[in-house]
């Protein structure tokens, strides 16, 4: 499968190359205090072994500026390398003049037009800010959001519309207002002595219909990179249904360089669930392998144990916390494929497409399981101990099939992907 990606510029943030035919990056963002710099660093690493290719922060006090070098600095005595955005509004040129050791620790700024500030007073403040990046080497993120639109463009907009023969709606008005902001924006930063391959665009909505027609029109218009994402994609399924349904469309068509899938998590639930999705969306896609993926039967009315699903979810979530030392010592492990199915009618044949099957016993049939390796049946396992006895199996295969000298063994693989 080749996306025709869209042409970029490419925009370097650290040890990360955005935008033209390099990987899309999944990022995400904290929701501690940021002037807590432990619990802050403590999240940050926890979406960094996710699988968080970089982390924003919001930098809106004095408090909190005055952290964020601590945080860079306990994160790197942690061994974590992810870059940081400071997500700045209303104050973001007084927190860079005042602590210019957070200017220097962040990898990257993200703007928001609408709330630098009205008139000369706020184009000097934007000014100050895209000054500041270009002076540190940094990349900034100029991100629109309909709920917080400069209203001055979206009046003089809608003014001009007006005195139009066949005025378009005001929703129509109003989505080509974010793409001017963007676009205007990115000029003066450029205008200011940003270089064109540090900028990077959103223009965030929360409608899934109105993100897929603002993004297709500004990826026509541009050749920045693209930041994907609803503004508010809600909880639960809401939010990761309505967040698939957008960014699918946006990927398939080569728009879009990063993403983030911005849920509202469950009250005391792990941060880390945006990651999951926004990974496993690019993964089932096939744009991206991240982590082993789990093949699993639904189950019915000849699967009444709920052994297949409890292995199904033991595997899975065993995968996922051997992943950030996995990585390291397993090239291209992120590519296995684990099958774990409930009956014979499927079982045996789903087995064998992965690279390890198990066909568990479904209702009424012989309670044995056949283990498949590589296609071949290998082993049959039996009794109270085939999970823990199934996981060794899968253990020994990543060792030796991507470990030195393993057959399978190599670099994290990108589907091929060519510029429009």
């Amino acid at each position: 499968m080749t996306v025709q990606r869209r042409p970029t510029h490419q925009v370097r943030i650290e040890h990360l190359t955005i935008g033209s035919e390099a990987p899309i990056a999944v990022q995400s963002m904290t929701n501690t205090d940021t002037a807590d710099a432990l619990a802050t660093a403590q999240q940050i690493k926890e979406l960094a072994d996710a699988g968080s290719e970089m982390v924003r922060i919001t930098v809106n006090s004095h408090e909190a500026a005055a952290k964020v070098a601590e945080i860079r600095s306990r994160l790197d005595d942690m061994g974590c390398n992810v870059p940081l955005i400071g997500d700045f509004h209303f104050n973001g040129e007084r927190l860079l003049a005042s602590f210019p050791d957070c200017a220097r620790a962040l990898s990257k700024y993200r703007i928001n037009p609408g709330n630098v500030g009205k008139g000369a007073k706020g184009d000097e403040k934007f000014a100050y800010m895209i000054r500041t990046a270009a002076e540190y080497g940094k990349a900034v993120r100029i991100g629109v959001n309909w709920g917080s639109l400069d209203q001055s463009l979206a009046k003089r907009m809608m003014d001009a519309n007006l005195k139009l023969p066949e005025p378009k709606s005001p929703d129509e008005v109003m989505k080509e207002a974010l793409i001017v902001s963007a676009l205007e924006s990115a000029e003066k930063a450029v205008d200011l002595g940003l270089p064109e391959n540090k900028i990077i665009l959103s223009c965030k909505v929360s409608a899934v219909q109105d993100l897929i027609q603002v993004y297709r029109e500004l990826g026509e218009r541009c050749r920045y990179p693209l930041h994907l994402g609803l503004t508010e994609a809600g909880m639960g399924s809401k939010g990761i249904v309505a967040s698939t349904a957008a960014l699918a469309v946006l990927l398939q068509e080569g728009i879009g360089d990063t993403i983030r899938i911005s849920l509202t998590p469950e009250p005391g639930s792990s941060r880390t669930q945006e990651v999951v999705v926004g990974q496993e969306i690019l993964q089932t896609m096939g744009l991206r392998s991240f982590t082993p993926l789990v093949t699993a039967c639904p189950g019915c009315g000849r699967t009444t144990s709920t052994v297949f699903q409890e292995l199904a979810r033991d595997i899975q979530s065993y995968l996922r916390q051997q992943m950030p030392q996995w990585r390291l010592q397993y090239p291209g492990v992120e590519n296995l494929n684990v099958a774990v199915m409930g009956c014979v009618v499927n079982g045996p044949g789903e087995s064998k497409l992965a690279d390890i099957g198990i066909s568990l016993p479904g209702t009424g049939e012989t309670p044995v399981a056949p283990v498949y390796i590589d296609g071949e049946r290998a082993v049959t396992l039996k009794g109270d101990n085939m999970a823990a006895e199934f996981l060794d199996i899968v253990q020994a295969y990543v060792q030796r099939e991507y470990g030195e000298g393993g057959k399978k063994r190599r670099q994290n693989r990108v589907i091929p992907i060519q510029a429009a």
